[in-house]
């Protein structure tokens, strides 16, 4: 899971364990927030800091257009954003990657814990 041509992978590595960990105790079948309360015991478990649901603001131009929660900032610096679906699809990582650029994060994971096997996907900003 660490792969030091990406960047914080140690840090991500370290989520995707938790993430892993999590799937392992519940397996698949449950809402997305049953797994996000269980994601936040464990990565509180592993001594990681961070925000649940963070409402950001988004923005157009310099003008307001609304706001959006993302399910977890992790040590200030790796966006999460869970799933609880059979199958990710592309429109979902596409949603991470604007959801990357919107907050001006560099580096987010896509986790879903709807299939049998935990899958996620490294997400980066566009020429980071």
């Amino acid at each position: 899971m660490i792969n030091e041509q990406y960047k914080h992978s140690e840090l991500t590595g370290k989520i995707i364990g938790c993430a892993i960990e999590v799937h392992k105790h519940l397996g698949n079948g449950f809402q997305e927030v049953v797994y996000q309360r269980a994601l936040a015991i464990e990565m509180r478990m592993q001594g990681l800091e961070f925000e649940r649901e963070k409402e950001m603001a988004l923005r157009y131009k310099g003008h307001s257009i609304g706001t959006r929660r993302v399910d977890f900032f992790v040590e200030g610096l790796i966006m999460v954003e869970l799933k609880a679906i059979i199958q990710l699809e592309d429109v979902h990582l596409a949603q991470a990657i604007n959801y990357l650029e919107a907050y001006g994060m560099e580096v987010g994971l896509l986790i879903n814990f709807g299939s049998r096997r935990l899958d996620f996907k490294r997400v980066m900003k566009p020429g980071s």
